[in-house]
Parts: C-alpha cells; structure tokens; sequence
C-alpha cells in the first residue's frame, strides 16, 4: 500500500535556490519551476532584472510566508559599472549615450568616490523600474516615451568595494538594503565622477544566509526534485 507521504510533493512547501541566467525574467523562472515541479502556490523573495544574473529564492507552499522575511534581508552584489557612457535604463537594455573622458580618471579618484555611496544614501529608482506610478510600471511608462515621476528613497549601502579597475570598467562589489537599486548607483557613481556611467553586468551573490554558491539552474533543480518522485 503507498504511503500518504510518499505520494507528497518533496518540492511542495519548499525553500528554492535559483541561479538565475541572464535575460530570464525573475517571473519566468517562478513560472517554469510551478509547472516543471508541478507545484501551485510558489513566488520569489526579490526580484533581479533580466540581465542580471544570480541567485533567487523561491518559495512553494506553506513556505511561501517566509517571502517577506528573506526579502528584508541584506543582499549581496558583484558586478562592472561602465564609465563616460550612460543609458535611460541605467544599464544595457537601451543604448548607450556617450557622456564624458573617463580615461583620465586615477584609481585613487574612483576608489574615494564609492566613499560618498556608503551609508544610508539617498536614490531615485530608474524610469526602467518596476516601481508603480498612478498604478502602472514605470518601465510601461519609460518604454512609451513617456517620463515617470518617481521619488527619491532612502536606502542602506553597508559596503561598496571596488574589486577592479580596467577603463572603462569598474568592477564592484555590494551589500544593500532592499530595495536599493544597483543601476541607481551606477549611474550616479558616473555623475559624481562627471563622466558618465551604467551597469554593464550584475549578478546577487547572498540574500541574508542563502548563497549562490548554493544555488542551480532551474533545469538542474527540476531534475533534482524530478528524482525524488
């Protein structure tokens, strides 16, 4: 006779670590893990725009209620800020604008400028946000021609270090608040230095204690859970 409990779903009231590839939108990755692991209630604690990369965690089930405590968790970022360019989204998803000489800066200039971003700091999210405006996306908006009227929020940068020099290219890494928008501060990070900048790559390493050492594909989390059944 089979068991109540073997006829569970072992993905069902689960906790998920996604490595997330780039252009998936965090929204695709919820929907190919509810109908590949064939599981109902699932969802996403903080989501990462389509050309980042990184870790997400997804919830199913009872777990679900945990969301919102992972998602107030501290995040951690890796990634390359591109001077003397900047773009509307503040990253690659719309073309670049070329803005300043930032081949003359030095790397004592650069490395003191991450200085003025640590602490709470204030921002403005990018008109390509996901944040609501008179009950649409920005990024509705943003995509139409039309300029969202967005407010300026506080935020929590606890570290910002700069990992490598190569002009253009500025390689950082972060630890934020939620909420805080790493596209944000690699387009002020270019205003402060008068040249210009945007996020050329990002990928989120921790959430709180989860890492992305930790982490799989969804193919490879499909299978995993797949085998159980």
């Amino acid at each position: 006779m089979t068991s109540q409990k073997s006829l569970d779903n072992p993905a069902d009231n689960a906790i998920i670590l996604v490595n997330k590839a780039r252009t998936w939108t965090s929204f695709d990755v919820v929907n190919k893990l509810r109908y590949g692991l064939k599981v109902k209630k699932v969802g996403h604690a903080g989501t990462l725009d389509p050309l980042a990369t990184g870790l997400l965690v997804v919830c199913t089930g009872k777990k679900t209620k945990q969301i919102q405590e992972i998602q107030d968790a501290a995040k951690e970022y890796t990634g390359i800020i591109s001077l003397g360019a900047v773009t509307e989204s503040y990253d690659l998803e719309t073309p670049l604008i070329q803005k300043g000489n930032c081949l003359t800066l030095n790397e004592s200039v650069i490395i003191a400028t991450a200085e003025h971003f640590k602490g709470t700091i204030e921002q403005t999210p990018p008109a390509y946000s996901a944040v609501k405006v008179s009950g649409k996306r920005a990024y509705e908006l943003a995509r139409k021609g039309i300029e969202p009227k967005l407010s300026s929020r506080k935020v929590e940068v606890l570290e910002f270090e700069i990992t490598a020099i190569q002009l253009p290219d500025v390689g950082f890494r972060i630890v934020c608040s939620k909420g805080t928008y790493i596209r944000s501060i690699a387009n002020d990070f270019g205003s402060k230095l008068n040249v210009g900048g945007h996020l050329k790559s990002l990928c989120r390493t921790r959430i709180g204690d989860y890492l992305l050492e930790d982490a799989k594909t969804v193919e490879e989390c499909i299978a995993e859970y797949s085998k159980v059944l």
